[in-house]
């Protein structure tokens, strides 16, 4: 005759796991279940509908989950985490497929800035940092694709532009050690800071640590490793300064026969 097998004190239960799982999945999208299940709803509802109809709805019922300073444009397909953690300035455009995710001290636009399409402004802050953030400042534009990863903290002043395909990476890996693993070894998060009337060329990388000076000029691909004088330009990888931006320069470049017209 069989008898009946005595569970086993340490047996791993499946249901356990699945709800661990779960609490683990909600606890990275959301400030708690409530705020999460009303953020799928908005999503489901309204996240997707385009054109001005869904722009115009977005601005009404988003303000139940984030914080709108006036009227935003959010367009449809917008992916958004811990929306209550965002701060939208009026006149503020997010551009198709952009992805913000904002763990606590958020993300923060400036009146009158966009977000271009496919952008990536992650802050993702699950190690406790202390200073995990993104800050953009008024009448800013980053550009399409970029990526902005804010564990250290990313502050961008106001009219700065990035060129599509930039990436500013506040977090770097620790790899020191070569008996273990890199990602054992932790990492840095000490925060970038860009100044106002920045401009970020196409495909430069921007990396943790850096501050970059009121008025500098970072050329296409450039690689920045150290901090960037104000009203000067650097390119290269890893960038060094090309030129400084001069009122003498600007009346000879004034001079110069045959130069571009300028609208």
């Amino acid at each position: 005759m069989s008898s009946t097998p005595t569970p086993q004190p340490n047996s791993t239960n499946p249901n356990t796991g699945l709800l661990a799982g779960l609490k683990l999945y909600i606890d990275r999208q959301a400030n708690g279940v409530g705020r999460y299940l009303l953020q799928q709803l908005l999503f489901m509802l309204i996240g997707w509908i385009p054109t001005v109809i869904g722009i115009a709805a977005r601005g009404v019922l988003y303000r139940l989950i984030l914080h709108m300073d006036g009227m935003a444009a959010i367009e449809n397909g917008v992916r958004i985490r811990f929306a209550s953690q965002i701060q939208l300035g009026r006149g503020v455009y997010i551009d198709q497929g952009c992805y913000l995710h904002a763990c606590p001290q958020g993300i923060t636009i400036g009146d009158e800035s966009f977000v271009m399409h496919g952008a990536v402004l992650h802050v993702y802050n699950f190690r406790n940092l202390p200073h995990a953030f993104i800050r953009i400042g008024q009448n800013s534009l980053i550009g399409e694709l970029n990526v902005l990863r804010g564990q250290g903290g990313i502050t961008i002043g106001n009219r700065v532009y990035t060129g599509p395909l930039v990436q500013i990476l506040a977090v770097n890996h620790v790899f020191d050690d070569p008996s273990r693993p890199m990602v054992e070894q932790g990492i840095t998060a000490q925060g970038i800071t860009i100044h106002d009337d920045v401009w970020v060329g196409a495909g430069a990388i921007i990396t943790d640590g850096v501050t970059i000076g009121q008025g500098a000029v970072i050329a296409a691909g450039a690689v920045v490793t150290q901090d960037v004088p104000a009203h000067t330009v650097v390119g290269g990888v890893p960038a060094k300064v090309i030129k400084e931006i001069t009122a003498e320069n600007f009346v000879q470049n004034h001079r110069t026969p045959n130069r571009p017209e300028i609208y």
